[in-house]
């Protein structure tokens, strides 16, 4: 799959982060990019578009990003979605694992990793 052609979404309640996140995607070749920055307000625009990876937080609020995944699981099983967090600890990993993620990704986290993750699932 071309970079240049998914469509990802980014959840995080730092507008800091979403930022980092956002620099890093568009220097890996990644064009079209959409953020929230809470679960509920991510989970209404995975809703109205046809996403092809969803990169979340752990810790936000309103709806944070564990049940975030559990509610995109409901009704989408195939979407890759990577946990970015500073949750970083093993029971967190496979709670994050056993609900439906993709990959795990703790912070801070180079552009490199970032992009070696997107391959391994998008590939």
């Amino acid at each position: 799959m071309d970079l240049e052609k998914i469509n990802v979404l980014i959840v995080d309640d730092s507008k800091t982060m979403l930022r980092i996140i956002k620099n890093t995607l568009i220097r890996i070749g990644v064009k079209n990019i959409d953020s929230a920055e809470n679960g509920e307000e991510a989970f209404k625009l995975f809703k109205d578009k046809d996403y092809d990876i969803v990169l979340t937080d752990w810790n936000m609020p309103v709806m944070n990003g564990y049940q975030l995944v559990l509610a995109i699981r409901k009704i989408n099983q195939n979407i890759p979605i990577v946990m970015i967090t500073t949750e970083g600890g093993k029971a967190e990993v496979i709670k994050a694992l056993k609900a439906g993620v993709n990959n795990y990704i703790v912070k801070p986290f180079t552009p490199q990793i970032l992009k070696e993750k997107l391959q391994a699932i998008i590939f």
